[in-house]
């Protein structure tokens, strides 16, 4: 009886540590980082990138526009906004409805001089540059992104006063 609750039991050992292997490998390929491919265009999160085609633009289709956003500056000049982490693609289709380009793009955070606050599991990011600043960064924790935006929308409203003719008066 003991050595077979003994079997049972090397037997569960074993079962469990594999189903944590599998966990865990599963929890690091799912928290790996985006894999740019060699034609596709990186956009920094928050920064643009200028796309240039052989002949003019009539149509953009932006395959997920909560990732990025397009403006067409002149017939030919596309500038790709990173709005929010992931990967999409722009088709840029000309006056016949041919398609002059598909680009993947794929949107990252500029880790270059950003720092994370981690509080547990609540996050707050920072762009130091040279000193440290709050910045809004999507997956930071509520209150602080909320606080963060919030201060950040009355500083443009009290730039785009102070740039009106009146002076803001």
């Amino acid at each position: 009886m003991y050595a077979q609750t003994q079997t049972n039991i090397s037997g569960m050992t074993r079962t469990l540590a594999a189903l944590l292997a599998s966990a865990t490998l599963l929890a690091a390929v799912s928290m790996a980082p985006m894999q740019a491919r060699a034609a596709d265009l990186i956009v920094k999160y928050d920064q643009s990138q200028l796309l240039r085609l052989p002949r003019p633009v009539a149509e953009i289709i932006i395959g997920n526009p909560t990732i990025a956003d397009v403006t067409v500056q002149s017939g030919k000049l596309l500038v790709i906004t990173g709005k929010s982490f992931g990967i999409t693609n722009i088709i840029a289709l000309d006056a016949e409805r041919n398609v002059i380009r598909d680009q993947r793009v794929l949107v990252q955070r500029d880790e270059v001089k950003s720092v994370n606050l981690q509080k547990g599991t609540q996050r707050q990011s920072y762009n130091c540059s040279p000193q440290c600043n709050p910045s809004v960064v999507i997956g930071d924790e509520q209150k602080y992104f909320s606080r963060v935006a919030s201060t950040s929308q009355q500083k443009l409203k009290m730039s785009e006063s102070n740039a009106s003719p009146s002076g803001g008066r």
